[in-house]
């Protein structure tokens, strides 16, 4: 497996080698000690989390607060999203700064989120299957989110005004300048 740092420190791409023939193909996934010893810190996943989506979602950038904030591992089953993680660690140089990376069961691409950051995705798909492991429970009482079209962030979701749809929930949520983080 690749291992990539994004411009945002501690956020890496990862490529998987995979294995084909007539028969179909095989990869390697995930590997703690490879995982671990490629990001440089150890990383204990507890929960994991599968969704299924539209064309023309969008899930909002989400996060978690304070001792209730995730790292993630993310990537997609089946399908394509355009996959968005946003450093909101105040102290970063890159504060405020996004990367997207197209996710796509055709590709196998994954992305790890380290705690905090925000993430949230685009479904450019007729569908998608999204999976994602998380180092830390969620807790309803610390969850934070930034609207998708924060002015600020001007992330470029791949869709056109007409084919996006957020959910009431993400339609509400504050700009970076308000969220909080």
């Amino acid at each position: 497996m690749k291992f990539t740092e994004t411009k945002l420190k501690g956020c890496f791409v990862l490529e998987p080698t995979i294995f084909s023939d007539e028969r179909g193909y095989f990869f390697e996934s995930f590997n703690s000690k490879k995982f671990n010893g490629a990001i440089g810190k150890e990383i204990e996943f507890v929960q994991d989390n599968q969704s299924f989506s539209n064309y023309g979602i969008i899930r909002a950038i989400h996060y978690q607060l304070g001792k209730h904030a995730q790292s993630k591992l993310v990537r997609v089953l089946s399908g394509k999203v355009l996959d968005v993680a946003v450093d909101l660690r105040k102290s970063s140089p890159t504060f405020g700064e996004h990367v997207a990376i197209e996710l796509s069961g055709k590709n196998k691409k994954q992305l790890f989120i380290p705690r905090g950051f925000g993430h949230g995705f685009s479904v450019l798909s007729d569908t998608a299957e999204f999976f994602y492991k998380c180092d830390n429970y969620y807790n309803k009482e610390s969850e934070g989110g930034i609207i998708y079209n924060d002015l600020v962030l001007q992330i470029d979701w791949k869709l056109t005004p007409e084919e996006i749809e957020v959910s009431d929930k993400d339609l509400v949520l504050p700009t970076l300048n308000e969220a909080r983080l």
